[in-house]
Parts: C-alpha cells; structure tokens; sequence
C-alpha cells in the first residue's frame, strides 16, 4: 500500500491509502486530510497499522511534530485508531471532538486529555476557521460530527458519501449514486428520524468542496447533493417503516 497526497483546496490535503482487498475488484480507500495553517489539524488519525504510511505522507507536507489539532468525524478505528501515535510524535498536538466522544471514550482512551468542542465552536487555525458540527448518530455513532472550513467552505463529511473505488481525489460526477450503492453492501448508515433533517441542515453551510473518508471527494453542486442524498435516506426510512408495519 502507499499512501497518495493531493491538494483538493488551498492548503488542504487529501491523504488516500487505497486497499484493493477490500469489497473486491472495487476496492476501499481510507482518507486522511491535513489542514494547514499556523495551528495544522489533521482529519481522521487512520489506523494504527497505516500510522507508518499515512505520517510518512505528512512529513512530506510539513514537519510531523508541528501538528497542533487531531480530530474525527466518531470513535472508529479507521477514524482514531493512531490517534495516540499522533500524539507520541507531535508534542503539542490536541484531540478535539464534541462532548459525548470526549466523556464516553477519549477521556480515557486519548493519551492526552482532549479538548471538549461545543456544537459550533470554532477552532481559528491562523488562515483557516474550522467549526465543529454535533450530528449524533449520522451517519452513525452517538458521538457523530463533522467539520466546516469555513474559509475554504470545505465540508468534511467523514463517513457520509461513503463509496467504493480508487477515484480521482476530486471529482464532479455524482457520489449519492455510488454511496447508496455502498450502502447496499454495507449498510452503514443508522436509518432514524434525525437523519435526513440532519443532512439537510449540512446544506445549509453552503458548501463548495465535500471532503469524503472514503471515495473521492466532491468539487460540484455540493448543496445539492446534501439535499439528495437526505431525500434518499428519507425514502428508505419510509420504506422501511412500511415494510415494519404492513
């Protein structure tokens, strides 16, 4: 494996690790995005396996032990399994996360202690504003959020979008089509009243670029996709809910 990097926006790096083992021929990617800035955050900490692969990837962007900020969309393997590694090689780096990750599992799983994030809370990066966003249980986990660059308006999405493929690390073409798609093999995502509301009101951020942990990331009409992509979970809900009570 090799860990690839490109810039999808000023400052903002896409670090993909393909795996092709994973839903073969298909294959998954793993992306990890470094933010720049006076105080540089990093966006999912990766497995603890491809910490080797993917800190070797930031070495080439700036130097590891200048990394200030560590954060992920919920407490997932993918998501913060090297978050302790980060912590080992950047002395002054910080986990930041909302208050449910922070009191059910980083408070004793962070080798330091992290920093709460209220909803909305902004962090200010020296060139670049990210705002934290609660979205609990969407796409899944009770801890769940997202972040906004708001300089940029980048929206990382996390596991929303979620698709298979070794894609280009920016795309224009449709991802609710190959997300729903991979929810189909998945089915990952935690179908509930707050689901659709929730996305929906990602959209109202005005995002340009959706920054995706796996697949490629979206440069398009991203509002719209928002809107479609909780359209779609509020039909399946729908159809579930029938299908319940017929």
């Amino acid at each position: 494996m090799e860990t690839r990097i490109d810039e999808i926006g000023d400052g903002i790096y896409r670090l993909s690790t393909y795996v092709p083992d994973i839903v073969p021929p298909a294959g998954f990617t793993f992306n990890q995005f470094l933010v720049l800035g006076e105080e540089p955050l990093l966006f999912h900490a990766g497995f603890r396996k491809m910490f080797p692969l993917v800190s070797e990837a930031v070495s080439r962007l700036m130097p590891v032990r200048d990394l200030r900020w560590i954060t992920f969309g919920h407490y997932e393997a993918d998501e913060c399994g090297a978050m302790n590694e980060w912590l080992a090689v950047a002395p002054n780096a910080v986990v930041a996360h909302g208050t449910t990750g922070c009191l059910v599992s980083l408070n004793d799983m962070a080798d330091r202690p992290p920093r709460i994030l209220a909803n909305g809370e902004v962090i200010d990066l020296g060139g670049k504003r990210i705002r934290y966003i609660d979205t609990p249980h969407v796409p899944h986990g009770w801890d769940a959020g997202v972040i906004y660059e708001e300089t940029s308006q980048t929206l990382f999405c996390g596991d929303l979008f979620t698709h298979l493929g070794n894609g280009p690390a920016l795309t224009e073409s449709d991802i609710v089509g190959p997300a729903l798609a991979a929810e189909d093999i998945f089915y990952d995502t935690s179908l509930g009243p707050s689901i659709a509301p929730t996305v929906s009101r990602l959209a109202d951020l005005t995002p340009r670029t959706l920054a995706l942990m796996h697949g490629s990331s979206f440069n398009g009409d991203a509002i719209t996709a928002l809107h479609d992509l909780a359209n779609a979970y509020d039909k399946r809900l729908r159809t579930a809910m029938t299908e319940v009570s017929a």
